[in-house]
């Protein structure tokens, strides 16, 4: 008996791929986020990268929840499902798992995917379903005029917070590691090469992809994340993280990361002292050195690292029950609804 993928599969086999460019990805709706937002560098980069995949439209759907960036899915001429807060990542687990033929992504924000999402999120990443998350972190809660959100810094004034934050941010890259992701990455929405390349291994990971972005919000949190994207400080701010590729960062490239112990430690190149044979190297098969590098995000000592911390293989869920119903069927046949409804203890109410 073949399962139910190989059936899908089957079905389009000699169909020949249509070819795309981006303006088929986009749709006749007037994009209304504000002038400015780095909502539309995110959304350009997708249907940028959308006709490399070689998906038909018809078999990819965006799945959001409530947000600035939720409103993506109007914007892409593909099927798509702006769905309630923090729900996206359901709806879209129960969307994959009964149509294993589609391509499914969840768009998302630190607050949407965050906090009333939370729960939702960290269970998808155990889950290991074959989908993909695009979360736009602003450190903000734009849709609604400016609170803080989970990933808002300490001491940030807001108005639900006129005197500052007292809670600690939640890294999302850490948070998705700390929940078993097998795909966890990190880009800017200043950087379109580098978002694009991003997206597109996240597209091409099987089991959840888990893709951090930051977008700068220019009317509630303007230049969060300045210091990162804008060419004056960005070489010294930033390590690129690349899968075999020593950490070297700085204007001229003089500056490394080597690990003291498991502590990542910032050391010069200029001085003899290190070499290049000294850095630490990336290795985004290894889950240990994924937790450390995301732990640097909250040191004002180290370079944000910025790329793919993690890329493993693990099953996939959606795989693995389709397998397990195919077993079932194999074993005890197609199944009778009514059967099963009058099976087993029961009783008539008079």
């Amino acid at each position: 008996m073949t399962t139910l993928i190989e059936d899908l599969v089957n079905s389009t086999a000699g169909i020949p791929a249509q070819k795309y460019s981006a303006k088929d990805f986009a749709t006749d709706q007037d994009v209304r986020w504000c002038p400015g937002c780095g909502d539309y560098s995110i959304l350009a980069q997708t249907q940028r990268v959308m006709p490399d995949l070689g998906i038909p439209k018809h078999k990819t759907v965006f799945v959001s929840g409530i947000g600035c960036s939720s409103r993506f899915p109007y914007y892409m001429d593909t099927f798509g499902f702006h769905s309630i807060h923090g729900r996206a990542t359901a709806i879209a687990s129960g969307l994959k798992i009964a149509r294993p033929d589609l391509s499914v992504w969840v768009v998302t924000g630190d607050g949407d995917g965050m906090s009333i999402g939370g729960n939702h999120f960290i269970h998808l990443m155990r889950r290991n379903i074959d989908l993909n998350v695009l979360l736009f972190n602003n450190q903000i809660y734009g849709l609604t005029k400016g609170q803080y959100s989970p990933t808002s810094e300490i001491g940030k004034i807001t108005k639900s917070t006129p005197f500052g934050s007292l809670d600690f941010p939640f890294n999302p890259a850490s948070l998705a590691l700390g929940s078993s992701a097998t795909f966890v990455a990190r880009t800017l929405d200043r950087d379109p090469k580098h978002m694009q390349g991003i997206i597109k291994r996240a597209a091409e990971h099987k089991g959840t992809s888990f893709v951090e972005i930051y977008q700068n919000c220019n009317v509630f949190n303007d230049g969060a994340f300045f210091q990162f994207t804008e060419k004056d400080s960005k070489d010294e701010t930033v390590v690129f993280i690349e899968h075999g590729k020593p950490l070297i960062f700085g204007k001229e490239k003089e500056k490394g990361i080597r690990l003291n112990g498991f502590s990542p430690e910032v050391v010069s190149l200029k001085d003899g002292k290190y070499s290049v044979n000294d850095l630490l190297v990336h290795n985004e098969k290894d889950t240990t050195l994924s937790f450390i590098l995301a732990d640097m995000t909250h040191k004002p000592h180290l370079p944000r690292p910025v790329g793919i911390f993690l890329a493993i293989d693990r099953p996939v869920y959606d795989r693995e029950m389709d397998r397990q119903i195919s077993f079932a069927r194999e074993q005890r046949g197609i199944g009778d609804l009514k059967k099963l409804f009058t099976s087993g203890d029961s009783w008539v109410v008079q």
